[in-house]
């Protein structure tokens, strides 16, 4: 089964290299209109225009963030390289983790688990599962919420409360670089128009210059409204709807382990309290109830073995 599910599975590296792809394609096709519509390459090379237009962005995204976002920014850039991959396979990993985990409370007790999430690194339980081992945000909501049900001092509804606020707050966090990314891309076409307007002022200095030079100095203007217009809704802000993505599938994440760890303190058993978190998950990429009955069962004949 397992087999199976990682079966096509396509690393980091690769959905980068995809996602580069597909935007190169789309560039492409856009000279290539511009190519057969009888259009000239030569004109569009205007490094000063990009100088102007990114400076002036850059100028502006430090202008209107404070430290706390500038570093937030530049710590989120490495994910473009390390995405973590929440899909099909991860999630049954997930799954079956917190299977696992709340079998052994049920015939334990809440105790039994207290070694395992003191030391998940150690723990056999959590070493079957690497790749959910690997992320350490999900370890810690994890375990964090499973050691205030090991104390036992806390209702159900007041832990829901809190996880609530956690999640709440991961998504406020997340969302500071993404948005000053995305108004960098918004302000983008405004900074091409300025760079445009600086080129025709340049152009009508030369009042003596010939109509052929002179249509030539405004077509090199005209270029920065293209390059900003291209490079804020082309790149920037594509670019910042690739990291909302990924915050949005690090929160569902965070949703199913709620919802599973709530189903188990409502007095659920363990199955019935996996498929609570199943439900919580996207229908694109969530598995099916025979799917995770399945692999619901291998796990446990492996925990009797």
């Amino acid at each position: 089964m397992a087999g199976t599910l990682t079966k096509g599975h396509k690393t980091d590296k690769d959905t980068a290299c995809v996602n580069c792809a597909r935007l190169c394609g789309g560039l492409a096709l856009c000279v290539r209109g511009y190519v057969l519509a009888g259009g000239s390459l030569g004109p569009l090379y205007q490094p000063l225009e990009l100088v102007m237009i990114g400076g002036a962005g850059i100028g502006a995204f430090v202008a209107a963030n404070n430290g706390k976002a500038l570093k937030a920014t530049f710590k989120i850039f490495p994910r473009l390289r390390r995405t973590k991959k929440y899909n099909k396979a991860m999630y049954m990993e997930l799954l079956a983790l917190q299977y696992k985990v709340l079998s052994k409370v049920r015939r334990e007790g809440m105790l039994g688990i207290e070694r395992d999430i003191d030391n998940p690194q150690d723990s056999p339980l959590f070493q079957e599962h690497p790749r959910v081992l690997a992320d350490t945000h999900i370890m810690n909501f994890l375990t964090d919420y499973l050691r205030l049900m090991v104390s036992g001092g806390m209702e159900p509804m007041e832990i829901d409360e809190l996880m609530l606020h956690e999640i709440e707050g991961f998504e406020q966090e997340a969302h500071i670089p993404i948005d000053a990314i995305a108004k960098v891309g918004d302000a983008m076409p405004a900074f091409g128009i300025v760079a445009a307007v600086m080129g025709v002022v340049k152009a009508l200095t030369y009042a003596d210059a010939g109509p052929e030079q002179m249509g030539e100095m405004i077509a090199h203007a005209l270029v920065g409204t293209f390059l900003g217009i291209l490079l804020g809704y082309g790149f920037i802000n594509p670019l910042a709807s690739y990291l909302d993505r990924q915050a949005k599938e690090a929160e569902k994440m965070l949703q199913c382990v709620r919802v599973t760890l709530l189903a188990s303190l409502h007095g659920y058993a363990p199955q019935i309290a996996v498929e609570f978190g199943r439900k919580a998950l996207h229908t694109a990429e969530r598995p099916s109830f025979t799917e995770l009955e399945e692999y619901v069962r291998d796990a446990k004949k492996a925990g009797s073995a």
